[in-house]
């Protein structure tokens, strides 16, 4: 075990007469007491608007934003902190990079946008509605028998048209870790000016991640699946790409000047963080980001992958289980299919066991589709379960699929 249970007051919780084991981390993670203090800390002492104000609190709140934006810089190994834009989450960020490069001059009729075919659905519609905009098409990437992503039919779908490339750093539907220096690489081989996004929703949690040395244009994540409040996210974006790019939503702070006879636009990163931001949350997602590196993103890594294994292994050994994806290089989930049994039914019984888990298509409708299937039953860790947890629900799955074949 890593960080001490006690850490996390809702891990004490009951479901009826049952201990909570909480597994629908690639959902959302529970929240440490030190996040927990920081969110009412600033609402009970520091609760002011950034910027511009000339009081004391003003300044305060101001500081404490902008150095949450520090921390994240920090965090992801960004170049500066003009690349940071806070966002309210991982699809709020993929469809502020939608819209402007709609807007920008960077695409026309006829280019191309690949996909993986395991991508969220948030990492497909807003491609779809750039490409309808402009006249552009959107390519999947298959994937190989084995589930993983498929790299001899990327390459072989790479053109003079492709634009952009946007893929899951993790898959949050089969917990498949793609290759995504070896998919940029690529990218750039084909054209300098073939963008990548790379979706860090799922990995951002369990993975030290270094946009640099990724050599990606954007990294998106949720700031809900790394220990802070929902409604928190961030976009890196290469700082030359941002003041390119025109910006998307108008009003208060994206501006330096306005009258009626036009606009200038603010500096990076205010240009894209129009409006009055989350100000707590933003502060708070810091703190989570503190707490993560505090734990240790190499120890969380390891001992998150003893619990997948340990469960991998425990599934296997029940027996008509359908595991989705390798046993090896994977995230911290597994998502399981059982034939004659719906995933919802089985869902459902471990719910009255006290087991937290996730089913249905995991906003991943193509993919569920591409499977032949409606869904899974998705088991998820984060660095507060234990080996007793995944052993327990291990016990109460069989006690399930006993029940229900």
């Amino acid at each position: 075990m890593m960080a001490p249970r006690t850490d996390f007051p809702i891990l004490s919780a009951q479901v009826g007469r049952n201990p909570l084991v909480y597994l629908d981390n690639a959902a959302t993670t529970q929240k440490p007491q030190v996040v927990l203090q920081a969110l009412a800390d600033y609402y009970e002492k520091v609760n002011s608007n950034i910027h511009r104000g000339a009081h004391y609190l003003s300044r305060l709140s101001t500081e404490q934003h902008e150095q949450a934006r520090a921390t994240v810089a920090a965090f992801l190994h960004a170049a500066s902190e003009r690349e940071i834009v806070f966002t309210s989450g991982t699809t709020a960020g993929i469809n502020l990079v939608a819209q402007v490069l709609a807007l920008s001059s960077r695409f026309s009729a006829g280019d191309e946008i690949l996909v993986t075919t395991d991508a969220h659905h948030s990492n497909i519609v807003p491609w779809q509605m750039l490409c309808q905009r402009v006249g552009a098409v959107l390519k999947p990437i298959p994937l190989t028998p084995e589930l993983t992503f498929d790299m001899e039919a990327y390459l072989r779908l790479l053109s003079p048209r492709t634009r952009l490339v946007a893929v899951p750093y993790i898959s949050n539907a089969l917990g498949v870790v793609n290759p995504v220096a070896q998919i940029i690489k690529a990218a750039k081989h084909n054209s300098a000016s073939t963008l990548v996004l790379v979706d860090g929703a799922q990995s951002t949690a369990h993975m030290a991640v270094n946009v640099q040395a990724l050599g990606c244009d954007f990294y998106v994540f949720s700031g809900h699946k790394v220990y802070a409040p929902t409604g928190t996210g961030v976009l890196w974006g290469r700082e030359s790409l941002l003041a390119e790019l025109p910006p998307w939503l108008g009003g208060g702070e994206m501006i330096k000047e306005v009258s009626f006879s036009g606009t200038t636009y603010n500096d990076l990163p205010f240009k894209y963080e129009a409006g009055t931001p989350n100000i707590g949350g933003n502060i708070v997602l810091a703190a989570a980001l503190r707490y993560v590196t505090e734990q240790g993103l190499a120890a969380i890594d390891a001992h998150e992958q003893k619990l997948t294994q340990r469960m991998y292994s425990g599934l296997q050994a029940i027996g008509g289980i359908n595991i989705l994806g390798p046993a090896q290089n994977r995230g911290a989930l597994l998502s399981v299919v059982v034939p004659g049994v719906h995933h919802y039914d089985l869902g459902t019984l471990l719910d009255q066991m006290g087991i937290a888990v996730r089913t249905g298509h995991h906003c991943c409708q193509p993919l569920m589709q591409y499977l032949g299937i409606s869904g899974t039953t998705r088991y998820s860790f984060a660095l507060y379960n234990t080996e007793a947890e995944v052993d327990r629900a291990l016990a109460c799955t069989e006690r399930a699929l006993n029940m229900l074949r």
